[in-house]
């Protein structure tokens, strides 16, 4: 008889314990959950993280602040977080400039993306463009290439600054297609789009949702998207790789990023909490509005577009000899 009762209970010790036993209990923040967005308020990055805010605190049970901590293009807020120790109540939430490019063109930037940071998701993302001045004969890539193949050395092209994602995506478009252009940096999007519409230079690459009021007006003509799939808004107008060129993709994007030291666990609660407020129709109403398209995916996903977009700024600054700071 003991030796049955033995055996029966060796036998149930090797039974699956029941679902509830085992499943682990899901994080939740003790205190106020911080995004600390490492810009102004009123940009992109900032509108992001504030169509964020309501969800999140639903989502994780605690309140959910705000903390605009700008300078050095992002770079200083970026430093502060990649310091805090990673307990799951500080996300960055960082544009792909200063994660992917500030990198690329400074020789210290006082950070590595890759790491001292745990990616947690793409928040959003919105192609950049190539547009031109309306006196320009070309309505596609192919005919724009042979426009710019009769110019010349006189040719020029502005962007919103020099390291730019938009300079450094049409210095792409340039090594890829042999041709030659002199870039011309201004301050800011909004005075490359104005140089663009006054003819003072030619042509651009510009974020699509900074010149979808001018694309639309018909003050710039779109060329071609540099994304992977056409505009809502504008669906007429087809991508690089519909029109011979793949892989040449330049996205201004926005992500969600922990300190390298927060445990699985943590980051995975995150990640979910996240994920669901973006698949919410009010969040993605709000980035739509101001012409960004929500993402989501793994934390994987955000990895390797880091990853992806480090080495191919990095082969862009050696080809086109782009000065580093």
């Amino acid at each position: 008889m003991r030796r049955r009762t033995a055996l029966g209970l060796l036998l149930a010790s090797l039974l699956p314990l029941p679902r509830v036993a085992r499943a682990q209990t899901v994080w939740r923040p003790s205190k106020p959950v911080t995004l600390l967005v490492p810009f102004p308020p009123g940009g992109a990055t900032d509108l992001c993280a504030r169509a964020l805010q309501p969800g999140l605190q639903a989502a994780l049970g605690q309140n959910v602040v705000v903390d605009n901590r700008p300078g050095a293009t992002g770079v200083i807020g970026t430093r502060t977080v990649a310091g805090m120790p990673g307990d799951g109540h500080v996300l960055l939430v960082n544009a792909s400039g200063t994660m992917t490019i500030q990198p690329v063109i400074m020789q210290s930037p006082g950070f590595d993306p890759e790491k001292d940071f745990k990616p947690i998701i793409l928040a959003m993302s919105a192609p950049n463009v190539i547009v031109v001045h309306p006196s320009v004969p070309a309505t596609n890539v192919a005919e724009l290439r042979a426009w710019m193949a009769r110019q010349g050395d006189t040719l020029s092209f502005s962007s919103s600054g020099i390291g730019s994602s938009e300079q450094l995506g049409l210095e792409l478009f340039l090594l890829r297609t042999g041709l030659r252009a002199v870039h011309v940096p201004f301050a800011g999007g909004a005075a490359a789009i104005t140089a663009v519409i006054q003819n003072t230079v030619p042509l651009s690459m510009v974020n699509s949702g900074t010149a979808a009021p001018q694309i639309t007006s018909g003050q710039l003509r779109m060329v071609a998207v540099a994304g992977p799939r056409r505009l809502s808004w504008a669906p007429e107008v087809p991508t690089m790789a519909e029109q011979g060129l793949p892989n040449l993709t330049s996205l201004s994007w926005t992500g969600l990023f922990a300190p390298a030291s927060t445990p699985e666990p943590i980051a995975e609660a995150l990640h979910d909490a996240v994920a669901a407020t973006l698949r919410q129709p009010e969040v993605v109403e709000r980035l739509e509005r101001i012409r960004f398209v929500a993402e989501g995916g793994s934390r994987a996903d955000l990895g390797k577009l880091v990853s992806g977009d480090l080495v191919r700024w990095r082969g862009v600054v050696r080809d086109a000899r782009i000065a580093v700071n």
